[in-house]
Order: structure tokens, then sequence, then C-alpha cells
């Protein structure tokens, strides 16, 4: 099988491209720009006719979408560009793989969640984005249903990994440099570890049979506030930081982000056998693989 990554070079991505070394599928990793040295075909997702002939010539039977407007901040106030990504550019690539019998697996957020509940969210509960990059990301998803491609929706929640700027990294960064470090812990969900979305994504095209299109979840197992992720961090790096709880009220932002996110995982596993780790044995593998000089 020929399996088309797009926004290969972020943390998704280049989790993918890690882990797929072994694969029997051939992988065609896209982005529209790439390091040094980092074999990548060049991609402009936002344009349909470029993306349509990618797929004519690499000959494509699926398509992963890692590609997003991820800065959720700024999305507020560029919302435009966001939705070009979010929503212009899979409802490109959704539509041209109708045309060329190809598959979709996309990445979505629980940002198309509000937050307000405290049990964890199924993926067919109904979506009320409270954000730019919520509601841009939400389009997207309804973007690539409508394209009528058979498709596997995945949300996803708290992405980290060794690769790129991420909670991870700036929690590593200022548990080091500093005594004491407050973090919200009125904000609850799962961290996610990029490896293991990663090998949910290759373990569902091994056994999708590409015809039943579906909506699922995946993060790591746990819920915990962004208070213990940094906490959690801290300790395992070894670092002595007073890592203190406040409240989100005492960093005032113009999102309004989500205070309960915990995804419900049974369906990834019930209709894929994926396997959900734990978020704690996941952070220490990460942790070592930074050790080791992956990032």
């Amino acid at each position: 099988m020929n399996i088309l990554v797009t926004g290969a070079n972020g943390q998704l991505g280049n989790s993918i491209r890690r882990l797929s070394a072994g694969s029997p599928h051939r992988f065609i990793f896209t982005d529209v720009s790439a390091p040094e040295g980092v074999e990548t075909v060049f991609l402009d997702i936002t344009d349909r006719n470029t993306v349509s002939l990618v797929l004519e010539s690499e000959r494509v039977d699926l398509i992963v979408n890692c590609a997003a407007y991820t800065n959720v901040d700024k999305a507020e106030t560029d919302e435009d560009f966001a939705y070009t990504l979010n929503c212009i550019a899979p409802g490109n690539l959704a539509e041209s793989a109708r045309e060329h019998g190809c598959a979709m697996i996309h990445i979505s957020t629980d940002y198309v969640f509000n937050g307000s509940g405290c049990t964890p969210i199924g993926p067919y509960e109904t979506p009320s984005p409270r954000s730019a990059y919520g509601r841009t990301k939400l389009a997207g998803e309804k973007a690539v249903a409508d394209s009528l491609c058979p498709y596997v929706i995945i949300r996803t929640a708290w992405l980290y990994s060794e690769y790129g700027k991420n909670f991870l990294k700036t929690m590593l960064h200022l548990t080091e440099v500093n005594d004491t470090v407050k973090v919200v812990y009125d904000q609850v969900g799962s961290p996610t570890y990029a490896s293991d979305l990663a090998a949910a994504i290759l373990r569902i095209a091994d056994v999708w049979d590409r015809k039943e299109s579906v909506i699922c979840h995946f993060t790591d197992q746990g819920a915990v506030s962004w208070y213990d992720f940094a906490s959690e961090i801290n300790a395992e790096s070894g670092h002595k930081c007073d890592v203190q709880a406040c409240l989100s009220s005492e960093f005032p932002s113009k999102v309004d982000r989500p205070h309960y996110s915990v995804l419900d995982k049974s369906s990834i596993t019930e209709k894929f056998g994926v396997v959900v780790p734990n978020w704690k044995k996941s952070l220490v593998k990460c942790l070592n693989n930074i050790r080791n000089g992956i990032q």
C-alpha cells in the first residue's frame, strides 16, 4: 500500500516516519518545507490541483493528514488562515482522495468540544467549540465527511513528543532553570505521546477495510491536570523545581480552553484493536529518547 503523510515534519509526522521504518508499506512523506537532510516531498495541501497530481503520480492508496494550524492562541486573530489549513486543506485532500479511489485518516482535536462536562467524551457526542481553533478543526472534520471518501477521523489531545515545541519541552526547560513554576490545575485531560498515536495510526492502516467511515478518539490512558503532568515531568527528569498549582485565571488568555477534555477511547480499541498505553509509562519512554538524543 502507498501511504501519503502530510505535515510529515511535525510531531506526529516525525513519529510516523520513525515507526514506519520497518513497515511493508511505501510511505510518501510530504510537507511545505523540510529540515536539511530530511527526505520530504513538497506538497501544498491548500492547492487542490497539486494534491490531485501527487495522488495520481504516487498511486496513493491512503492519506494520513497530520498537517494543521495548531497555534491555538494565534488562531483567535488569524482565523482565516487557520480555516485555510484546518478546513480547506483537508477538504482538498478528501475530495481528491474520493476522485482517485483513496481513503483518508484525518487528525482532529478535543477542542471541537466545549469542555464543560465531567465524564469522558464519546466520539459521537455533539461538538460545541469555544475557540477559533476548535471551530476551524470542526469545519475540517465536516469537509472530510462531506467529501464521501472513506475516512477515519481521530480526535486527540495534549500531544507531546521528542520533536519540535510542546508542553513537555517547555516544562523540561522551565523546571531546569527556575526554582518555582506555576501550572494550572483546573484544566483536566490526557497527555498523548505522539509515538503512541503514530502506532495507533499504523495499526488502523493495517486493519481498516477502507469502506466504513469512523470517528474515534485516541489519547494515552489516564486523566490528569496540566499541574499533574508538569509535576511528573519535573520528577522524572530529576529536576528540583517547586511546581505549584494555580488557577487558569492567573494566566489570562483570549482563548477559552476546555476545562475537561478527557476523551473516551473505547471505540478505537473495539473497532481496530488499538492498545492504549498508560500516560506515565509513555512519558518515561519519551524522556529516555530525549536523553538519547532523539529530538
